[in-house]
C-alpha cells in the first residue's frame, strides 16, 4: 500500500522551494506571536489557549492541510503528468494511500512542532496545554489531509474549496452556528485536547467517542473515495 518511488515524488513536489516557504510561514507567525504574547502577558494559561485555539488549530493546521492535501496530487492532476504515474504497474489506491501518508507527515510537521514550540513558549505546558494542541494538531492533521487530499483528486478548484471550508464553514459557521460545529474537524480535535488536558480550559462542542469515530470516518471514506476517483480517472484516459 506505499511506495517509495512516489512518495519519494511527492515530497519533491510538496517541499520544493516556493511550497516550503509558503509551508513555513504560518508556523513562523505562530512562533512570532507567541513571544510577542508571552513577553506582553507573562505566562498565562487562558492566553495560550486563545493563541492555539484560535490561530493554530483554527487557522494554520487547515491551511498548512490544504496545502499540502491538494499540493499531493491536484497539480499532476492539474497539468496532465499524472498520466505518467498512471502508467506504471502500481494499484491506484496504492498511489492515493502513498500521497495520504506523505501529505499528512508534511501537515503533522509544519502544524503540531510550531504548536508545541508556542504552547511552551506561551506557559511552559502548564495544565497541559502544549501538549493537548499538539495532540488536536496531530489528529487533524490525519483528517484535514485525506480531506484535502480527495479535493484536490476530484475538482480543479481544491484549494479554493478546501480554504473555504477551512475558513468559512469552520471558522465563521462554525463559530456562530451551533449545528456546524459538529461537521468540524476542529471540534473534533478538540474533544482530543479536552481529555488530555483535562479541566475546563479546553473544550469542544462535540464528545469524544463521536469526535472519534468521525475522525476515523472521514478519514476512511476520503481516502476510499479519492482512490475510486482516481481509478475512474484512468478509466477516462485510457478511453
Amino acid at each position: 500500500m506505499y511506495d517509495p518511488t512516489v512518495a519519494r515524488l511527492t515530497y519533491r513536489a510538496l517541499l520544493g522551494r516556493r511550497r516550503a516557504l509558503i509551508l513555513g510561514a504560518l508556523p513562523l507567525l505562530l512562533i512570532v506571536i507567541a513571544v510577542v504574547v508571552r513577553g506582553l502577558t507573562g505566562a498565562d494559561d487562558q492566553t495560550a489557549v486563545n493563541v492555539l485555539g484560535g490561530f493554530a488549530l483554527a487557522t494554520m493546521v487547515p491551511i498548512i492541510g490544504v496545502i499540502a492535501g491538494t499540493g499531493a496530487i491536484g497539480p499532476e492532476i492539474d497539468d496532465g503528468s499524472v498520466v505518467y504515474l498512471l502508467s506504471k504497474p502500481l494499484k491506484r489506491p496504492t498511489i492515493i494511500f502513498t500521497k495520504l501518508i506523505v501529505a499528512i507527515a508534511v501537515t503533522m510537521v509544519f502544524s503540531a512542532v510550531p504548536t508545541m514550540i508556542a504552547g511552551l513558549i506561551l506557559n511552559g505546558n502548564g495544565q497541559q496545554i502544549a501538549v493537548a494542541y499538539t495532540v488536536a494538531a496531530l489528529v487533524a492533521s490525519i483528517a484535514y489531509a485525506a480531506l484535502f487530499l480527495l479535493l484536490g483528486t476530484v475538482s480543479r478548484h481544491a484549494v479554493v474549496l478546501g480554504l473555504v471550508y477551512a475558513l468559512v464553514w469552520e471558522a465563521l459557521f462554525g463559530s456562530l452556528v451551533p449545528g456546524a460545529r459538529t461537521l468540524s474537524v476542529q471540534q473534533w480535535a478538540l474533544a482530543v485536547a479536552h481529555k488530555v488536558a483535562g479541566g475546563d480550559l479546553v473544550t469542544s462542542d462535540v464528545g469524544l467517542t463521536t469526535a472519534t469515530v468521525l475522525l476515523v470516518a472521514v478519514t476512511v471514506l476520503a481516502t476510499w473515495y479519492a482512490g475510486q476517483k482516481l481509478r475512474s480517472l484512468t478509466l477516462a484516459g485510457e478511453e
